[in-house]
């Protein structure tokens, strides 16, 4: 009769408790479908790339892949769902700057540890937001609005479309940069804070590209500046903000696929393979290029360090500034 020690007992059980666990990854997804979650309303710049990026994974693996919006508490609800999920590789969510690396540091009480309960798939892509006044405005550069910012502290209104927005943060930054007052007026989204700015309530706001393009073309916003290290393709003539005097200055609303804390490695790599396949294809690339993004990619370690990065940077600029929600 053959002797089992107790140490092999124990690496026999641990390695059988493991097999399902390596099988699965291996057949990932076994013609499952994969939900990729968007913590925000149907429509938006997060819900445009992700059902983009979507539709070309889908369409590069064959794999069956559904967006499902989850909107709600600023992002949180939709990443909450996808940390609290099971860590299969059958749900992941598609997380952002604000989510990411702006909450953790603006709302203490997430119901959710971004560095802990989620792990980086992929970067997907990452688009600058622009400063924009009213074509009328009397300002007709980044120099004269804050110029006349700084004679007039706390006067001139930035239109937000959301408290705690990389727009938000990005007003907040410049005026820390260039040392004026800013008062912010928040609203529940970027069309009424682009109605409001057409109407004259507000003086100013830092939007997305595809929230403002057609305005800036048809003569009813001007574009000051964006706020990527480089200017933007669809807006050859507008300047960076850092080469407008303020060196460094970057605030970009970077999107990420993101897992459950849990998922096998291998589930991850599959992913993050089918992300690279896609992201590689000219038509991605210019498909991204026309509202202002730029494809990103990497590694998942990649993604870890940059959205690590980014998390300093914004809770070091909530702490400069003493940045509260109003």
């Amino acid at each position: 009769m053959t002797t089992i020690t107790r140490r092999q007992l124990i690496a026999t059980t641990m390695l059988g408790s493991l097999l399902p666990t390596w099988a699965e990854a291996a057949s990932y997804p076994d013609g499952r479908p994969i939900k990729l979650v968007v913590p925000y309303t149907p429509g938006g710049g997060t819900d445009t790339v992700a059902r983009f990026i979507a539709a070309r994974i889908a369409a590069e693996t064959q794999w069956s892949m559904v967006v499902e919006n989850r909107p709600g508490a600023a992002g949180n609800i939709g990443m909450d769902a996808v940390a609290k999920s099971k860590p299969d590789g059958l749900m992941v969510g598609l997380g952002q700057t604000a989510n990411l690396a702006i909450n953790p540091a603006l709302m203490p009480r997430l119901p959710f540890n971004a560095e802990k309960d989620l792990v980086p798939v992929a970067l997907v892509a990452s688009q600058p937001v622009v400063l924009v006044v009213r074509d009328d405005a009397p300002w007709k550069s980044l120099a004269d609005a804050i110029k006349a910012a700084q004679a007039r502290p706390g006067d001139l209104k930035q239109a937000l479309a959301g408290t705690g927005t990389v727009g938000h943060l990005a007003g907040e930054m410049l005026a820390h940069r260039a040392k004026f007052k800013v008062l912010n007026v928040p609203y529940k989204g970027a069309g009424p804070a682009i109605n409001d700015l057409l109407g004259g309530s507000t003086d100013f706001m830092f939007a997305t590209p595809q929230a403002v393009l057609e305005m800036i073309k048809g003569k009813r916003l001007r574009a000051l500046a964006v706020t990527s290290a480089a200017r933007l393709p669809i807006l050859p003539d507008v300047p960076t903000v850092a080469e407008s005097g303020y060196a460094g200055f970057e605030a970009v609303d970077w999107k990420v696929l993101v897992a459950p804390a849990g998922t096998p490695a291998a589930v991850v790599q599959a992913l993050n393979a089918a992300n690279e396949k896609a992201l590689s294809k000219p038509e991605t690339i210019a498909l991204l290029a026309t509202e202002g993004s730029t494809a990103l990619g990497g590694s998942p370690a990649k993604a870890q360090q940059y959205i690590q990065a980014e998390q300093r940077k914004w809770a070091r600029l909530i702490k400069d500034t003493n940045i509260t929600l109003e």
